[in-house]
């Protein structure tokens, strides 16, 4: 069932239940001999030192800084002196194609 969906009258009413509830369990650990120490306890967030902050810091940086220089540069591709010629060769009858067209 929804919580939404509930009347005020419902709500008060399962607020008691949860009261009684409560007040039961308290009463059992009681009676079994546990502390209220031993309930676990609600805390808010962890709160971290500053010194722990600058140590993670620079080693972020420095996993950064081995992965950033561990980058080699590729060599540059060269081209053989026939793949030029072929191209360039090419690039040629195109053109004597299109100088063809236009005079025809």
């Amino acid at each position: 069932m929804n919580v939404i969906n509930l009347s005020p009258k419902q709500l008060r009413r399962a607020a008691n239940i949860q009261d009684k509830i409560a007040g039961l369990q308290k009463k059992l650990s009681q009676i079994l001999g546990a502390s209220d120490e031993a309930a676990p306890k609600r805390r808010g967030p962890r709160k971290m030192s500053a010194s722990a902050k600058a140590k993670i810091a620079a080693a972020a940086r420095a996993r950064w800084a081995k992965v950033k220089g561990a980058k080699v540069k590729k060599a540059k591709r060269k081209m053989s002196a026939a793949g030029r010629a072929r191209i360039i060769a090419a690039q040629k009858a195109r053109w004597a194609k299109v100088k063809a067209a236009k005079k025809a």
